[in-house]
């Protein structure tokens, strides 16, 4: 039942009846959700039907003997596993392919490697459907997304397509998503500090504009949330995070709580558990690329947070073995540890705005020297470690400052914060040092001066570091409450 309302704004009397606004305006809404949703499964339908006729056209051309022509097509020879072999002539290392099928659109496809004159394919899609001796059409270049202003607050899948419902990305600019890291000389030092809101990482682990970090920690320890507090409270002009592998739920509570308001200056992009390998390998690629356009094209300060590198590295390790790589380092192919420095290269400082990268890395228990872990750390500007054991004392971020570091901190802050972050260290580390005998009652005080002291500033340096997720603490303020800890 409806009711007048001095309110006007809730509903108003027209003709006798009550007209309410807000309800009216949440139909019209619904409505054009409805008709977008309509105009988008009609252009798929569109699309499915123009690549269906590139395919027949393609195999017209090879049977007129124009082998040569970039759209000149081929057909499938097998399907073992994930791997398509094909004959397909002229094509090359990394180009993407359009597949025939029974029914459906059809399958997106690329060239990962070749066996004798077969060409190697890795599907984008679901291999169902896929008949033998389908036809194969060339398209004669390798991956490329749209890029552009408007990408900010939207949602994509690993291969930079809108999941969102909102508008067409067709108008922006082609950008491909292979791309070469900055050249070493052009990179300008790091000399400014990014601000991420997170007591605990501005005050002992600063963060400088383009650094890489790699963020260490098992899983439900709180990366994610960490992650998320970072994305929402940090300085940076434009924030893209990549999810490679989470559950198919986490994605939305991560758009809409964990983001929050810091949504409108975010990208996400999104490959699930579920989606196939190389679209989950893909997708750190494509927000990469969105990252560097930011920067190269807008000369912004970029946040690029990746979740996580260790299930990209899974990716190209199913990949790599698929092609019949051999298995090295505990099972991880030999491109698994040469895919890794040449994506976090990309990150970075450029003469033009910065990409200042967050890696998560997985770990098993504290194991810091399995392969994945032990190779990103050497090729980071620093590490943050998340320990199990604070979380299980509710001490959140569970951040272990004391196995953690970051190598641009010097070059980012003052003496007074780096005193100050140091005075403090020394605290932290006598006090872990002889934790089980001030807990079990052994320590007798006045007997280690050092110890008095660390133990008296204890729930002081506890209360600094400890902070509730939706708590954003301005840098300056920050480094007012170091200092007073410190002293």
């Amino acid at each position: 039942m409806r009711y007048r309302r001095a309110d006007m704004t809730r509903g108003r009397i027209i003709d006798g009846e009550v007209f309410d606004a807000r309800a009216e305006a949440e139909r019209a809404r619904a409505e054009a959700a409805q008709v977008r949703a309509d105009a988008a499964e009609v252009k798929a339908e569109a699309d499915a039907e123009l690549a269906r006729a590139r395919i027949e056209a393609g195999a017209v051309r090879v049977s007129a003997g124009l082998d040569d022509d970039p759209a000149a097509a081929g057909h499938v020879t097998g399907v073992v596993g994930l791997v398509i072999t094909a004959q397909v002539p002229g094509i090359a290392l990394g180009e993407l392919v359009q597949i025939d099928r029974r029914r459906g659109a059809p399958l997106a496809a690329e060239v990962v490697g070749f066996r004798g004159d077969e060409a190697l394919l890795l599907p984008l899609g679901e291999l169902a459907d896929l008949a033998p001796n389908a036809t194969v059409l060339r398209t004669g270049a390798p991956l490329t997304i749209r890029a552009g202003d408007a990408l900010r607050g939207r949602v994509l899948d690993g291969l930079g397509r809108p999941i969102d419902g909102g508008p067409s990305l067709d108008g922006l600019e082609v950008w491909a998503v292979d791309r070469p890291a900055p050249s070493p000389l052009d990179r300008p030092r790091i000399h400014e500090a990014l601000a991420t809101g997170v007591r605990a990482i501005d005050g002992f682990l600063t963060l400088g504009e383009g650094q890489r970090l790699g963020l260490f920690a098992g899983s439900g320890v709180g990366k994610s949330t960490l992650l998320a507090q970072i994305a929402r409270t940090s300085s940076a002009d434009v924030t893209v995070v990549c999810l490679v592998g989470e559950r198919g739920k986490e994605l939305r509570e991560f758009v809409d709580e964990g983001l929050g308001g810091g949504r409108d200056r975010a990208v996400v992009v999104c490959a699930t558990s579920d989606a196939p390998s190389l679209v989950r390998l893909r997708a750190v690629h494509v927000a990469t690329a969105i990252a560097e356009w930011f920067r190269d094209r807008r000369g912004a300060r970029v946040l690029l947070l990746v979740d996580s590198l260790t299930r990209v590295a899974r990716a190209q390790r199913e990949v790599g073995l698929s092609i019949g790589e051999p298995p090295a380092r505990q099972g991880y192919p030999p491109s698994v540890f040469a895919l890794l420095p040449r994506l976090v290269e990309r990150a970075g400082r450029a003469p033009t705005g910065s990409i200042t990268a967050v890696y998560t890395v997985l770990v098993a228990g504290s194991d810091m020297d399995e392969p994945i872990a032990d190779e990103v750390r050497g090729i980071v500007d620093g590490h943050v470690v998340l320990d199990r054991r604070l979380a299980a004392r509710g001490h959140f971020p569970p951040i272990d400052v004391l196995a953690s570091v970051s190598r641009a901190m010097p070059h980012v802050t003052a003496e007074p914060h780096r005193a100050a972050a140091a005075a403090a260290r020394r605290r932290l580390a006598i006090y872990e040092e002889h934790r089980d005998l001030v807990t079990l009652g052994a320590y007798k005080p006045g007997s280690d001066r050092a110890l008095d002291d660390a133990i008296a500033h204890q729930p002081a340096l506890e209360a600094f570091l400890r902070q509730r997720a939706d708590e954003a603490t301005p840098f300056a303020e920050t480094l007012v409450g170091l200092d007073k800890v410190a002293r």
